[in-house]
């Protein structure tokens, strides 16, 4: 079975959270009496993005160790992300000097260069700083979790990712009454929300620059410095509180660990105790801190065993045959997660909202949105992959070379 088709089942899993995101969403738009009847049950949004986290947590680390380099891993996942970010960031603020869409701007007061480098940086949600598009907090957790993984490969302790996972569970459990003390962006209020993105901006060259290049010492104490910075802000200057925060982690690391079992670098008895330990961590802090603006605790909850589950079914399913509609779209699932909210934007500036349930115009929103998506695939995203491993290619060779 070639590559592509064994990780068919990880596309399906794609498409599902994408969808359920993306629904999340719109019924703000186009089902608002539904989702008022659904939300306190189910957070569908927490469900689609957990399983993400799932999927990203599987495949990621195995990126890098199959590249065995942590410059190459670098160079693939910027050409994977920043060109469709910079695409949908684009949109946004064109809309939004155009008029035709509020921006994102905040209550802090902040400069644009302050917001720019938090957001070039892709941790901005990290750093007290708004997001330009709301679904971009996710990626500061994918960053931060690169930042991770970067370390413990440069510390040669990769392999040890269930506990890695067990330990961010725990201390969720624990930073859960530090929740009740701690503000959302404690750091950031603290120090200045200024100093901190350019403190953090100037670290994070420094942690990537030295773990991709360098004497071994060098690539280590940037990989530690990465993983420190990581940890630092996911604990102490998220927007969502700790226990979350350190969840969202963990149940990466929980992907991981299942990715190791399932190749024979772990044991499944380990994996299924990893599983069991975040779901009692995680469900335990939810059940005691978990009502929030966002959500329930029971719809957290609900949400998290759900994702667990499907994530679960899926990888028990992953030998069957995957439907090509679900294979094609998980592989625009990037571009439908991320353009979304903007063809949201344009919706909410032309048509408005509706105050009951329309499902013609969330059939709709559909209709358009899916297309658009499989334009940038092909237009913005292969092409950036595709120069992405050129350039990672001619770096080795030069590498190979000297």
């Amino acid at each position: 079975m070639d590559g592509a088709k064994r990780l068919g089942w990880l596309d399906v899993l794609r498409a599902i959270a994408a969808l359920v995101v993306v629904f999340d969403h719109s019924s703000y738009a186009f089902m608002a009496e539904l989702r008022r009847e659904l939300m306190p049950q189910f957070s569908t949004s927490r469900y689609g993005i957990m399983v993400f986290f799932l999927v990203s947590g599987y495949i990621v680390p195995a990126s890098l160790e199959r590249r065995g380099c942590v410059r190459t891993f670098w160079i693939g996942r910027v050409f994977r992300l920043c060109p469709l970010w910079a695409l949908a960031v684009t949109a946004v603020l064109v809309l939004g000097l155009a008029g035709l869409t509020p921006m994102r701007t905040g209550d802090g007061g902040l400069s644009p260069a302050t917001v720019a480098v938090a957001h070039v940086t892709l941790l901005q949600e990290l750093l007290g700083t708004p997001n330009l598009l709301l679904v971009l907090w996710t990626l500061s957790y994918e960053m931060a979790f690169y930042l991770l993984v970067v370390a413990l490969f440069t510390v040669r302790l990769h392999r040890r990712s269930a506990a890695a996972a067990m330990t961010l569970a725990v201390l969720a459990a624990v930073g859960g009454v530090a929740a009740t003390a701690l503000p959302p962006s404690a750091a950031a209020d603290a120090i200045g929300t200024g100093p901190l993105v350019a403190i953090a901006a100037l670290t994070l060259v420094a942690a990537v620059g030295c773990a991709s290049a360098g004497p071994p010492a060098l690539r280590v104490a940037g990989g530690v410095l990465g993983g420190v910075q990581a940890l630092a802000l996911a604990a102490f200057d998220s927007t969502v509180p700790v226990w979350e925060s350190l969840v969202i982690l963990a149940v990466m690391f929980l992907g991981t660990a299942v990715h190791r079992a399932e190749h024979g670098q772990s044991t499944w008895r380990l994996a299924a105790v990893t599983c069991a330990v975040v779901l009692v961590c995680a469900v335990g802090s939810a059940y005691r801190y978990g009502d929030g603006a966002f959500f329930t605790r029971r719809g957290w909850i609900t949400a998290f065993l759900l994702a667990v589950l499907t994530f679960a079914a899926g990888l028990a399913l992953r030998h069957r045959r995957v439907p090509r509609l679900l294979a094609g779209l998980g592989a625009i699932s990037y571009s439908v997660y991320l353009l979304h909210p903007v063809l949201l934007a344009v919706t909410d500036g032309t048509i408005g909202r509706e105050r009951r349930n329309s499902p013609l115009l969330e059939v709709a929103f559909f209709a358009v949105l899916l297309p658009l998506c499989a334009l940038t695939y092909r237009y913005v995203e292969a092409p950036g992959r595709a120069l992405g491993r050129r350039v990672a290619a001619t770096r080795n060779k030069q590498r190979s070379v000297t």
